[in-house]
């Protein structure tokens, strides 16, 4: 009985309008099931986590599920009523092109879901961080473009090897070319991994430019000066330049170093003082912060001290030093202890006489 009903099943299937309906109400029942079972399960399953990261997820396969459905749906449809075998590689080369790139739009929104949250939780991923994050993406299209550009002309029979060849030779001369603009791209992603700063951080390029990052490109770095003015520095220069993180530390806080020289014979002790207590009730000075002067050196013509303090960010470096120069200028002037200036002692030997004599 049941070889019967499978005869007649076999027998009913070649009729092409039967195999249509067969194919089309195929999908049906495979879409009603995937809608109101399989998408509602994996959204209860995402109900249950604290993370919105497995819904932005689940959306998006979602969508994908439906198209390819469609698609295979399409095609079987359409191939089952070719006969010519180049059109039916024709038919199946498009099938297999836009399926790969349906699949790939997918795994391209899926993985900027998931750069995106491994950066937001930066502290448990250390690899990954806001700043690297156009990195990643850069490598991932890469290699997705790579992958589906392959399995696309495979699917058409194309010849890989004269196309690989081209881009060899091609790859040589734009490199040439383009070796400036190539260098600030690989610097661009030592910056990246290695993040030797960060958006707005106060950096030092070769103690010449001095300002706060705006922006980390891949062929660039902004800076905004103190003066309001925006510097785009290439990143093959900083590579091979010396960068001074003002920063980096656990705090924004930066130690600010005046030196100031008095004449011989000053009294020491009377001196510091009178530096320590011109530190006192100072604007922009990071609080609970002691004040340091020390007695640096004994040069030519003055006693050297160094008045150390931590002022609370780097933007007030010129504010802290301005403030305290006119602190200590008046200070020692209203305390009659002399500043030094140079001075040279010219010595005559023998007086030239004069004309006639």
């Amino acid at each position: 009985m049941l070889d019967q009903y499978l005869a007649q099943f076999e027998t009913a299937l070649t009729n092409p309008w039967l195999r249509a309906g067969s194919i089309i109400l195929g999908a049906l029942l495979l879409g009603v099931t995937l809608r109101l079972v399989l998408v509602p399960l994996l959204n209860r399953l995402a109900s249950r986590t604290n993370s919105k990261i497995d819904d932005r997820i689940f959306s998006r396969l979602n969508i994908t599920l439906i198209r390819v459905l469609i698609l295979q749906a399409a095609h079987l449809l359409v191939r089952d009523w070719i006969i010519d075998p180049q059109v039916q590689h024709f038919i199946d080369s498009l099938y297999i092109t836009l399926l790969v790139l349906y699949i790939g739009k997918a795994l391209l929104d899926i993985s900027t879901i998931l750069f995106q949250h491994l950066a937001e939780v930066g502290d448990n991923f250390t690899w990954i961080q806001q700043s690297t994050l156009p990195l990643y993406k850069f490598i991932f299209k890469v290699v997705l473009f790579a992958v589906q550009t392959y399995i696309i002309m495979s699917a058409w029979n194309i010849n890989l090897t004269s196309w690989l060849a081209s881009a060899g030779v091609m790859g040589i001369a734009v490199g040439f070319a383009a070796k400036d603009t190539l260098a600030n791209f690989i610097s661009g992603i030592f910056i990246l991994v290695d993040a030797p700063y960060k958006v707005g951080q106060y950096i030092y390029i070769d103690g010449q430019t001095r300002g706060v990052v705006t922006d980390i490109g891949m062929r660039s770095t902004r800076l905004l000066t103190t003066d309001n003015v925006e510097v785009t520095v290439p990143n093959g220069v900083i590579g091979n330049s010396m960068i001074i993180n003002e920063t980096s530390g656990p705090s924004t806080r930066m130690r600010v170093r005046v030196n100031v020289g008095v004449a011989y014979g000053s009294d020491v002790e009377k001196v510091r003082e009178l530096l320590e207590s011109c530190t006192e009730g100072m604007p922009y000075l990071e609080p609970g912060q002691k004040t340091v002067v020390r007695f640096a050196a004994m040069g030519e013509s003055s006693l050297d001290f160094q008045v150390l303090v931590w002022a609370r960010h780097p933007a007030f470096r010129g504010k802290v030093i301005d403030v305290l120069n006119s602190g200590i200028y008046k200070a020692l002037g209203e305390a009659e202890i002399e500043i030094p200036f140079p001075q040279r002692d010219l010595n005559i030997k023998v007086w030239p006489s004069a004309p006639g004599e």
